[in-house]
């Protein structure tokens, strides 16, 4: 069994590490002599010096790094006992405690909830200690996983660093960017444009996650994540992107049966569909401009769904009035399966914004990504100007002639 490794040991060997991890000054041609070469899988070359003072208890001596370009040089500490197979155990403990399952630290990491709970497994054994104290419902930290949990979040966020600051000073995108999209961006604004974002960064791959639940940019590796709405968390860097308009639609056929609705309170004698937020529960209140204020009103309807796709597709099959993004409901517009009404009360909800943490300021591949993102979304966008396009007669549907 493995020596354990005490708080004391934890807090010296982050000490270590972060002092050690910055001094940068142009590299010599040679080695120092005397010192061993061990070339890591991360391409690039560690140097272990006779005679530097180690830290045997916790298995930690001081390195030299020099890069492959043999331009810089660094000076941090690493663990030599700890392994790829040790530090993925740290990463998948760190991920579960974090986001508190296997299967969500998982997704995290890309890899399957077993694999997880094996690496997890494994770090205990050499640890010689329960990290978690799981039942069939919860996972919760043990008092010696609490303390593990905590060092083990910085070493991680300090060894994210190096690999950012790696990526800067290579400068050219290469490599993977993880992007996090709510659904209905990710369908109808992002996916479609992908193929163009590789034509131009070829060496990118991009790895898009879609869902509505928010995540953790931090804690879940994220690169850059796409929000609407309020934003909440002070440690990212935020962009606008451009609004997060919605507008009433309806069917031709539903309109040339009931009529075109011409004020908002035309909208008490029409079928409404309307959509149920997925964190609250609560029905959504329809906003719209009046002068210089915003009105919101809950409108009665016989339909409500908890998705946004499904509204529109319901509005398009006949089902009454409904509101829709822009974004969602131009396709349908272009292929006049539905008709834009009340335009002239249309009001923005919140903005769309990118998001990313500060450790990736100065990574290529955020940059090119939120540059790609910036071109998208143009003003006016052109989804809205698809949707909020007033039809002459000729153009009308023929239903509504």
């Amino acid at each position: 069994m493995s020596t354990k490794m005490t708080e004391k040991d934890w807090e010296l060997a982050l000490e270590v590490f972060r002092a050690s991890l910055w001094t940068v000054f142009p590299a010599r041609d040679e080695a120092e002599p005397g010192a061993s070469a061990r070339t890591s899988s991360f391409g690039m070359t560690f140097l272990r010096f006779p005679g530097r003072p180690a830290l045997s208890e916790t298995g930690i001596e001081y390195c030299r790094v020099i890069d492959n370009n043999g331009r810089y040089r660094y000076y941090y500490s690493m663990m030599e006992q700890m392994g790829i197979d040790r530090l993925t155990g740290l990463m998948a403990f760190s991920r579960a405690a974090s986001l508190g399952s296997y299967t969500a630290a998982a997704r995290a990491l890309a890899i399957s909830p077993s694999a997880v709970s094996k690496s997890i497994q494994r770090l205990e054994e050499r640890l010689g200690f329960k990290l978690f104290a799981r039942t069939t419902r919860s996972l919760t930290l043990t008092p010696e996983g609490r303390i593990l949990h905590d060092r083990a979040i910085r070493l991680l966020h300090e060894a994210e660093e190096i690999e950012q600051a790696a990526a800067a000073v290579r400068g050219e995108p290469s490599g993977a960017v993880k992007v996090a999209a709510p659904v209905s961006v990710a369908l109808h604004i992002l996916a479609p444009k992908l193929a163009l974002f590789r034509e131009r960064f070829p060496k990118v791959a991009v790895d898009l996650r879609v869902s509505d639940t928010m995540s953790d940019l931090i804690d879940e590796g994220i690169d850059v994540a796409i929000r609407i709405g309020a934003l909440e968390d002070s440690r990212l860097i935020a962009r606008r992107l451009g609004p997060n308009k919605a507008g009433a639609f309806a069917s031709p056929a539903y309109l040339a049966k009931r009529g075109i609705p011409r004020r908002i309170e035309d909208l008490e004698g029409h079928d409404c569909v309307n959509v149920r937020h997925y964190n609250s529960g609560q029905l959504l209140r329809w906003p719209f401009r009046v002068g210089n204020r915003t009105v919101e009103i809950l409108p009665t309807a016989g339909i409500v769904v908890d998705n946004t796709e499904a509204v529109t597709g319901a509005v398009a099959g006949g089902a009454g009035v409904g509101l829709s993004p822009t974004y969602v409901a131009a396709p349908y517009v272009v292929r006049g399966e539905l008709v834009p009404v009340l335009t002239e009360y249309w009001a923005d909800r919140h903005s769309i914004t990118a998001l990313w943490s500060e450790s990736r300021r100065g990574n290529p591949n955020v940059k090119a990504f939120v540059a790609f993102l910036r071109e998208l979304f143009t003003d006016p966008t052109p989804w809205d100007q698809i949707a909020m396009k007033k039809h002459s007669p000729a153009e009308q549907p023929e239903a509504l002639r």
